[in-house]
Order: C-alpha cells, then sequence, then structure tokens
C-alpha cells in the first residue's frame, strides 16, 4: 500500500497521514493514533520521498568520492567504514547517495547537490593537509563532518580521526626498545593528513632516541598488497637493510609479508613489522593471538560514530561542530621482536 491508498482508505488528505505519521504537532493526538494503527495494520512504511516532502528534508547523506581515489570502492576500509555509517543512518531513517566523479568537476558536484536539495549532509573522506573541500561546504552552507582531519584548516568543523602521530610515535617507540634501529616507514601518499601525522609520529619516535633521520628508509604511496612488496624488496636490496618496517596499513603489510616470504626472511625474527590495523571485517589480524603487531582502532565504529555527529549536526543547526580522537591501542602479535645480532 502506498501513501495515496492508505489517505483514501481513511478519508484524510495525503499531507495529513505524512505529517501524523512524522510526528507533527498541529496534528491531533485522536488523528496521529487513528493513521498509526491503519499504517500498522495495512503494513506500510512511508518512503523517505514521502518523509522529506513532509519534513522538507532529503533524509539522505552524499559520500563524495573523486576519480583519483576509487579504488576507495573495493577497498575494505572503506567498506567497513560505510558498513558503520549506515547502521547510524538506517536508525534515523536516512539513506546515503555514493556519487564517483571527476576531480576536476568536484566542485560543482557539491554546489549541484546543494541547490537541488539532493542531499541533508556530505562525509569528506580523505582530507588532504590543504583541503579545499572544507571551505567549500562552509561556504555552501551544507553539513558536513570530515573522516579525519585538515591540518593547515583553521575553520571551525565536525570532524572525527585517529591519534596517527601519537600510535605511530608509540609504535617506533616499541621498535626501538626491542633494539632496532634501521626502522623503515611504509606510508600512504603524504599529501593526506593521516600520512603526515604518522610520518611526524614516527620521526618524533626517532630524534628522541637520538636515530638520524633516514629519507632512503621512507617509502609513500598509494596504499596497495604490491606496493608494500615492491618497497619492502628495494629496502631489503639495500646495503644496510632495516630490521623493522612500520606500516600505515593493513594492505601494504599483506606485500611486506610476501616480500619477506620470498627473500627467505621470517617476520618477527629476521624482520618486524607493525601496522596499522583497523579491526577489519573481512581482513582480520587473526583472533587468538594477532598476527601483526598494529595500532588498532575500529574503521566501523569510525563510520558509526562519524555519521551519528553528522546526523546531530543536521538536527540541531547553529550548534558548534563536534570533534572527536579515537586512542588507537597498540596490539603486540608474531610480527615483532628483538633486533637480530649483528655477527
Amino acid at each position: 500500500m502506498n501513501l495515496k491508498e492508505l489517505s483514501k482508505n481513511l478519508g484524510l488528505s495525503q499531507t495529513t497521514v505524512s505529517r501524523a505519521l512524522n510526528g507533527y504537532p498541529e496534528v491531533s493526538a485522536e488523528t496521529r493514533e487513528r493513521v498509526q494503527q491503519a499504517a500498522s495494520k495495512f503494513q506500510y512504511r512511508p518512503s523517505n520521498r514521502a518523509k522529506g516532502l513532509a519534513t522538507g528534508k532529503a533524509l539522505t547523506i552524499g559520500h563524495v568520492i573523486p576519480t583519483s581515489t576509487k579504488h576507495e570502492m573495493v577497498n575494505p576500509i572503506f567498506g567497513d567504514f560505510i558498513a558503520g555509517a549506515g547502521e547510524a543512518y538506517a536508525r534515523q531513517g536516512y539513506e546515503m547517495i555514493l556519487s564517483i566523479v571527476d576531480d576536476s568537476a568536484e566542485e560543482q558536484v557539491y554546489r549541484g547537490l546543494k541547490s537541488r536539495k539532493s542531499v541533508d549532509g556530505i562525509v569528506v573522506h580523505g582530507p588532504l593537509i590543504n583541503d579545499s573541500r572544507i571551505p567549500l561546504l562552509v561556504e555552501l552552507d551544507l553539513p558536513f563532518a570530515v573522516h579525519g582531519r585538515s591540518s593547515n584548516c583553521t575553520l571551525p568543523y565536525t570532524w572525527l580521526d585517529v591519534t596517527n602521530r601519537r600510535a605511530f610515535e608509540r609504535a617506533t617507540a616499541y621498535l626501538i626498545e626491542l633494539g632496532h634501529r634501521r626502522i623503515a616507514l611504509i606510508n600512504g601518499i603524504e599529501i593526506m593528513d593521516f600520512a603526515c601525522r604518522r610520518r611526524a609520529g614516527y620521526e618524533d619516535a626517532l630524534t628522541a632516541a637520538g636515530i638520524p633521520i633516514d629519507p632512503a628508509l621512507m617509502r609513500s604511496d598509494e596504499m596497495t598488497e604490491d606496493y608494500g612488496c615492491i618497497s619492502t624488496r628495494a629496502l631489503l636490496a639495500m646495503p644496510d637493510p632495516p630490521t623493522a618496517i612500520l606500516c600505515s596499513s593493513m594492505i601494504p603489510a599483506l606485500g611486506i609479508r610476501r616480500a619477506l616470504d620470498e627473500a627467505g626472511l621470517r617476520m618477527g625474527h629476521d624482520v618486524s613489522v607493525i601496522t596499522h590495523d583497523d579491526a577489519l571485517s573481512y581482513l582480520k589480524n587473526s583472533d587468538d593471538i594477532p598476527i601483526f603487531t598494529s595500532t588498532r582502532s575500529s574503521v566501523r565504529d569510525a563510520g558509526r560514530e562519524l555519521a551519528e555527529m553528522l546526523l546531530h549536526a543536521i538536527a540541531n543547526p547553529g550548534q558548534p561542530p563536534q570533534t572527536k580522537l579515537l586512542e588507537a591501542e597498540l596490539i603486540v602479535g608474531r610480527s615483532t621482536g628483538p633486533a637480530p645480532r649483528k655477527d
């Protein structure tokens, strides 16, 4: 049964039925009760479009993915984030749309979403150190929340991030405590804010321990399994190869393990590895003793919490933006051990 049929059955206008189902105060308690009973009897569930007509909202959240990062659509990290966000949207009657757009057209897409009132809010993914999307969305007065932060943006905005710098400082310090002095970093693209912060944490720990920062031990690129493998092969071919590797994602960490296996080296014995582990649903770091020592946080939880923050901002316009920093735990697994002795 649709709204028109339910309204006809009740002898009421579609507007009255819609407003009754959405709790508008101008509808009498008696009429509201009558409409709700009929909706339950006929198993009527209002569509988001119908709700939108009654409330003036789209009841939709937009996720805009530039084509330069379209790999995110098949990335298990992105998938878990969307799953967590989707749980929060569903509880409050919202849907989401995912749009893949050419980078050059991204501003036009945001302006179009605003002018057409297609969405009530936007989630910004993969913020850069200098991210032009944030001032644009502030200018458009379109509610938004950022998964991460943009270091050089001074405008107030809603964001949720992980303690990237502190986590990688702690991870590097742990390797130093194990006796490692040649510690490599396989990082994400360093115009990305998270990658910049992780490199800073790594360098902080080296400096505190009096270990020279060696650019030859650092790699930065898109975080694929192949990137992890190729980078590790190159590092192992150095005259003085690293005894430990710090990695920004579980995905390239799998490539690191592949390269170590190819070289006949044992992870955790010959070369120690620490990775960032997002506690992924479909790429688990083992259930009992973790395969990798990791700085762990749940990206699914992050998706749910950021979605709730955005929905709060939409429901409470004019309130100050919320911010939240999640702590990443250091989980010790089988991939780390004391630095091997030199003969």
